[in-house]
C-alpha cells in the first residue's frame, strides 16, 4: 500500500488548522522543536507569528531553512512535514493577529484574544515549502 499523499492532498491537509511543530537547527544540540499556529493556502508560502526575542527567532538568525510538522491525533493517522527557506518580516499588522487567532479560536474568542493579549508577536515568519514528506494511513483500508 502507498500511504503518501498526493500534491493536492498534502496542500489541503496543510491548509487545515493543525497546530504545527516548527523545527530550527541549534548548534551543538538537536533541533529546537516548538508548537506554533500557522496559516497556509495551497500554492503559497506558509506563515506564523512569533516574538523577535523568542528562542526560535534567535536561532533563525543563524540558519536559512526550517521545518514544520503537522499531524492528526486520532486514527487513521496522517502527518506531513515541510521544509524550506524562510524570511522574517518585521511588519505585523493587527489583521495578522486577528486572522491567526480566529483560525484557531473561532471568531468571538479570537477577537477577545487579540484585544486582551499583552504579548502579541512582533515578527512574521514566511516559509516556502520545498520538500514534503507525508503519510495518510486512511489509505490502508482503501
Amino acid at each position: 500500500m502507498k500511504f503518501t499523499m498526493t500534491k493536492d492532498e498534502r496542500e489541503q491537509f496543510l491548509a487545515e488548522p493543525h497546530v504545527g511543530i516548527v523545527c530550527v537547527s541549534e548548534a551543538g544540540r538537536g533541533p529546537l522543536a516548538v508548537p506554533v499556529w500557522y496559516i497556509y493556502q495551497p500554492g503559497r508560502d506558509l506563515w506564523f507569528l512569533t516574538s523577535r526575542n523568542s528562542k526560535k527567532a534567535k536561532l533563525m538568525q543563524e540558519t536559512d531553512r526550517i521545518s514544520l510538522c503537522v499531524q492528526t491525533y486520532t486514527p487513521p493517522y496522517q502527518y506531513l512535514t515541510v521544509e524550506g527557506p524562510f524570511s522574517i518580516l518585521d511588519t505585523v499588522e493587527n489583521e495578522h493577529h486577528l486572522e491567526m487567532a480566529c483560525r484557531y479560536l473561532g471568531e468571538d474568542e479570537g477577537k477577545v484574544y487579540v484585544e486582551t493579549e499583552k504579548n502579541l508577536a512582533d515578527i512574521r515568519v514566511s516559509m516556502h515549502p520545498e520538500h514534503w514528506l507525508s503519510a495518510d494511513y486512511s489509505k490502508e483500508s482503501a
